[in-house]
């Protein structure tokens, strides 16, 4: 792996090495381990996240070595240049039909994609649904049995390298039409409620104490989240701006499995 880091190193500060085979195959062996899970643009370490950046360089090299190929699934078609992932059953993911993960993003044993879309260097753990229409972005990082509910929008990010993507940890539950962007972090066990957005700038005010605090870009686990304003003053007059507002905590009472209504009931708000 350190050989195939060097040679997508060298390749990144000079694309005209990209007419030459070895370097070509090197971006091809980071792409197939990314497609199996055995390399990932970014990985825990405990409590922080690394981000792996030659990875997503060798993503993003992966574009223009490829060529526009014209693909069948069946009655579909698709022109691309990246491939359509297969061979699910060997893989034990479940996929129903519409739903498209194209190649390099992993989906791990027990993944169910309903009609949705994975992007390529996302990472889907084990035991996650992908509801319908929710959207994976290239190098998103999902953990295990996460829900994203339908019309989830995962974002994506390739550049700048350094930048960290959207990270959803364990038995996370992303309620529908969430939108989560700009790298920002949900941390384990957390409950977004419907039409939640979080970006990396984001307030997300923690109001479940007898002092707000507040939170940009990172949800705190087992944190139960919800849309809400607070009033900005603008040249025009004061307005209510969005932000996300945490009411409590996910109570230990709460089945892993629970759904979104009966973890937003505890609070009165469902």
């Amino acid at each position: 792996m350190e050989s195939i880091k060097k040679l997508v190193q060298q390749v990144w500060e000079d694309r005209t090495l990209l007419s030459l085979p070895i370097y070509r195959e090197a971006i091809e062996m980071a792409i197939e381990e990314l497609d199996k899970g055995r390399l990932r643009v970014a990985e825990p370490a405990g409590d922080e996240w690394i981000v792996n950046e030659w990875v997503k360089k060798a993503v993003i090299l992966y574009f223009p070595i490829r060529k526009m190929e014209t693909m069948e699934a069946g009655p579909l078609e698709f022109h691309d240049k990246i491939p359509l992932k297969h061979d699910y059953a060997s893989q034990g993911v479940r996929v129903v039909p519409q739903a498209v993960a194209r190649y390099g993003a992993y989906l791990a044993p027990g993944v169910i994609m309903m009609p949705s879309y994975v992007n390529i260097g996302a990472y889907v753990d084990a035991g996650t649904m992908v509801d319908t229409w929710a959207t994976v972005g290239s190098c998103a990082q999902i953990g295990k049995s996460v829900h994203l509910s339908g019309g989830v929008g995962i974002g994506g990010v390739l550049e700048p390298v350094q930048a960290a993507p959207v990270i959803i940890e364990d038995h996370a539950f992303i309620g529908s039409r969430c939108i989560v962007v700009e790298g920002a972090r949900i941390g384990r066990e957390a409950v977004l409620g419907a039409n939640t957005v979080i970006t990396g700038s984001t307030k997300i005010l923690d109001v479940s104490g007898p002092e707000v605090i507040e939170y940009r870009g990172y949800v705190p686990p087992r944190s139960v989240v919800i849309p809400g304003t607070y009033p900005k003053k603008f040249p025009a007059g004061e307005f209510q701006v969005p932000c996300a507002l945490i009411i409590g905590q996910r109570k230990a009472s709460t089945d892993l499995k629970t759904t979104l209504n009966e973890a937003l009931r505890e609070y009165n708000i469902s």
